[in-house]
């Protein structure tokens, strides 16, 4: 029979869920807030977004956790974001880009109610889906380097940090990054202008639609999404005696994405790495009381939600070197996994390197985007090549 949740409740678990969310927010808020100003968000719209995601997954990941009792993590689709900051922005302007948020939460959700859907994603060869990935991320994991030209002794700094933290416990070592980071910017400050407000204020953004929207921006997310993190978070929940039902909770995040898009939210699923945190050994020596763990996660991404304003703010008025240099690093582990994936099957590795060069290239062919034709044309190889293996 279970117990109340005040019979569940740990200062282990709790401890757990705090150092997921302080991992996973730090680590990858500035790939947030850098793709949704790449897809034409003002500072103030991409607070927005910020908020909305934070606080939306976060009560998402409490409703989730309490429900099955399992110790679920919901995060940002990284990889997402990622993929917008990669690319220019989306033409006709940000609505266009919104509209695509919503899509995506809506194919997240048919996935949970309709599981072949599902199972057309996990069919995509991981190879080309793993290159997408890399070509996504690699213009970004190049602002650290790039920034050596313009800051190079703070540059080198936030990377020595990086190395260091990462050799003593490498889920810390991007959170790590981003406190020496944030320091340094700090001596940097400028005086300038900004329309932001300390406080947390959501901004509705009309959703356009348009074909190349979809093609380049809704479509790519979703597979990177569902790829990049729903599925790897299932995995490190199974690896850690869960079994839960896939589609209630993909349908909870899709429905999250959909509240979360019209303000700037771009897309909502479980998380990976941090899932482990909450998931594993350490959460608590009793399998079924972790689940507090991924409830208490979900409380203090809705505590950093409402100190998006503030952060934001802080991010406008800094170097904006020292905050690219800061999201590629948080991308440097999902660079390394991805370029190992796809080269790991070597009758694989001709359409995935052609994968890996069209997403990574920026181009944009009749308004739609490299993630796109990368997974064309290196599905369009694989075919090919497995064809004369057949006859």
């Amino acid at each position: 029979m279970r117990g109340t949740i005040w019979d569940d409740m740990s200062l282990q678990a709790t401890m757990a869920g705090v150092l997921a969310a302080f991992v996973g927010f730090g680590g990858s808020f500035a790939v947030v807030l850098s793709g949704l100003r790449a897809a034409g968000a003002s500072p103030a719209q991409a607070a927005s977004g910020l908020l909305a995601l934070s606080v939306v997954m976060g009560l998402c990941g409490i409703l989730v956790s309490a429900r099955t009792r399992v110790p679920i993590s919901v995060a940002w689709s990284t990889p997402g974001a990622a993929l917008l900051a990669s690319a220019p922005p989306v033409h006709g302007g940000y609505g266009y880009a919104v509209g695509a948020f919503i899509i995506c939460g809506f194919l997240i959700i048919l996935t949970g109610l309709w599981s072949p859907l599902g199972r057309a994603v996990a069919a995509i060869p991981r190879s080309l889906v793993s290159a997408m990935l890399a070509g996504v991320v690699f213009s970004l994991c190049l602002a650290p380097i790039m920034g050596l030209r313009e800051k190079p002794v703070f540059i080198l700094i936030i990377l020595a940090v990086w190395l260091v933290v990462s050799r003593i416990r490498r889920v810390l070592a991007v959170p790590a990054a981003v406190v020496v980071a944030i320091g340094l910017a700090a001596l940097t400050l400028h005086g300038g202008h900004t329309d932001l407000s300390l406080w947390p204020h959501l901004i509705w953004v009309t959703p356009r639609f348009s074909l190349s929207a979809v093609i380049s921006v809704a479509l790519p997310m979703f597979v990177v999404t569902m790829a990049g993190q729903n599925i790897p978070g299932f995995a490190v929940l199974n690896l850690n005696g869960y079994r839960p039902r896939p589609g209630p909770i993909l349908t909870a995040t899709g429905i999250a994405s959909l509240l979360a898009a019209p303000f700037g939210g771009n897309a909502i699923n479980l998380a990976a790495i941090t899932a482990a945190l909450c998931a594993g050994h350490e959460a608590h020596a009793d399998p079924a009381r972790r689940w507090w763990a991924g409830a208490v996660n979900g409380g203090v991404y809705v505590i950093f939600g409402l100190l998006s304003g503030a952060i934001t703010t802080f991010v406008a008025l800094s170097s904006p070197v020292l905050i690219y240099a800061v999201a590629g690093i948080a991308l440097f582990g999902v660079l390394g996994v991805s370029l190992a994936a796809a080269a790991a099957e070597p009758s694989d590795r001709d359409a995935a390197m052609l994968t890996f060069l069209l997403s990574a290239s920026g181009m944009h062919i009749a308004g739609v985007g490299g993630a796109f034709w990368g997974l064309v044309g290196g599905g369009a190889v694989l075919a090919v090549q497995r064809y004369r293996k057949l006859t």
